[in-house]
């Protein structure tokens, strides 16, 4: 059996589970990562045991400073070839950023991007050598929104990394890898509940809501087709393309009546 394995921070739970059932099922070796061993040691036997591959896991806290380079490091003691990256973990701050205090501020950006980049960059090198690889960085339509009153870093992070992404792959096409953005409109996980703005989630209309199961396929269906950019359904590319081209006040009466306290 091949030492190729795909790495997805964020495992435990969420988009970051079901794309790993989403890779386990078309026979990646996967590494999941989340700060949850129990969760992991569980999830790790069951997707060996359910989809016949390879599965490891390993703790790990990405606010933490070395964490990337500890990934790498386990990684490399067990000879795994990581020539798949999934840069998943995340989560929202629920306060108003007078209020939440700088630490948090710095956790939560070290998480969304500064993890994503050192593990890219820390993974790349041999992903050169070996003439191949897919990265995937979990961004948001947040990226296309305009500014909102709450989780005031959220969209400027998520337009951060949509940007990232596209120097990614202007800098390494050239070596067959390529790099995509899943941006997910509103998804049904705990993401909401862990990040303490459950309110908001309850308060989006159903049809708005879409499942992580349908998100994972979408992205890994897009990523393995080497784009660029997937926007998964209908819905939130049609809305998307709204984003592009409605004027920002026909926008916020649209919101308040869709997303009230979102764009207050």
């Amino acid at each position: 059996m091949s030492n190729n394995y795909a790495l997805v921070t964020g495992a435990s739970s969420g988009i970051g589970l079901e794309i790993v059932k989403c890779l386990a099922e078309k026979k990646y070796n996967v590494i999941l990562t989340a700060r949850s061993e129990k969760k992991l040691i569980e999830l790790s036997s069951e997707i060996s045991k359910n989809y016949g591959v390879k599965s490891d896991y390993i703790k790990c806290d990405l606010s933490e400073k070395g964490a990337p380079k500890m990934l790498y490091d386990f990684c490399e003691s067990k000879g795994y070839q990581i020539d798949t990256l999934i840069n998943n973990a995340g989560y929202a701050l629920p306060d108003l950023f007078h209020i939440t205090p700088m630490e948090d501020e710095e956790n939560f950006l070290r998480v969304l991007s500064t993890s994503v980049i050192a593990l890219t960059k820390i993974f790349l090198p041999k992903m050169i050598k070996a003439g191949k690889g897919n990265i995937m960085i979990v961004s948001s339509v947040a990226a296309y929104a305009p500014p909102s009153s709450i989780q005031s870093l959220y969209g400027p992070v998520k337009t951060f990394m949509n940007r990232f992404n596209e120097a990614l792959n202007t800098v390494y096409n050239k070596h067959k890898i390529y790099s995509t953005a899943l941006c997910p409109g509103y998804t049904v996980t705990n993401f909401h509940t862990a990040s303490g703005v459950q309110n908001e989630m309850d308060s989006v209309p159903s049809f708005l809501k879409k499942s992580a199961k349908r998100i994972a396929k979408e992205g890994v269906e897009g990523m393995l087709k080497n784009k660029k950019v997937v926007v998964p359904t209908k819905t939130w590319k049609f809305i998307v393309f709204l984003l592009k081209i409605v004027p920002k006040k026909v926008f916020d009466i649209l919101s308040s009546i869709l997303v009230p306290g979102r764009y207050e």
